[in-house]
């Protein structure tokens, strides 16, 4: 079930807001990330959160994603926020109530709400 479920995000939603996301426009972000495997080049939306040391991202679908596992599997990648690009130089865990605080409101509200609980610092340079 959960298999279908993430064939149809990426097949769907992900394809409409990937076009968002690159027209800079609404929350949507792009992480662009090797495959451990194949050696190919993808792009992922995501909604990230800036901080000092970089961007907070909250893991929706948790670690077993791909592109998730990509990035950690590389240790970088870039990311695309308000139509510029950044380079991502580690991924790190980062504390619920600080990622939840780092989204503001009304999105750290619903974050509680819906018990997410995992949260990754992605440094950049």
């Amino acid at each position: 079930m959960r298999r279908k479920w993430l064939w149809l995000l990426k097949n769907t939603l992900n394809r409409a807001t990937t076009r968002a996301a690159r027209s800079g426009r609404g929350p949507f972000s792009l992480v662009r990330h090797v495959g451990r495997k194949s050696g190919k080049t993808y792009e992922t939306p995501i909604i990230v959160a800036r901080v000092p040391e970089g961007f907070i991202a909250e893991l929706t679908y948790g670690e077993d994603v791909n592109w998730y596992r990509n990035i950690v599997a590389a240790g970088s990648c870039e990311l695309l926020v308000d139509g510029q690009w950044h380079q991502v130089s580690a991924i790190e865990p980062y504390p619920t109530e600080a990622g939840r605080e780092a989204f503001g409101y009304p999105a750290k509200l619903v974050l509680k709400v819906l018990q997410r609980r995992e949260f990754r610092l992605l440094r950049t340079a």
